[in-house]
């Protein structure tokens, strides 16, 4: 199975900005039954960060999350 955003992320194989590759792959396959969220692998704080605060609140929980 591939790894979600998050796992790829936290692990530093990719940088922050392929969350849009990612998001851009989700939305190509209708038959897959995961929200965005599900599909990136954030938490439900991690997604509230993001849409409601914007993409620097996301960073910085995923970096405080990637030094645990």
């Amino acid at each position: 199975m591939e790894k979600t955003f998050r796992e790829a992320y936290l692990a530093g194989e990719i940088p922050f900005e392929e969350i849009d590759e990612y998001s851009y792959q989700w939305g190509l396959h209708d038959e897959d039954p995961r929200t965005l969220r599900e599909y990136l692998g954030l938490t439900v704080e991690e997604e509230d960060a993001w849409v409601n605060i914007g993409e620097e609140a996301l960073i910085e929980l995923l970096d405080k999350a990637k030094s645990r």
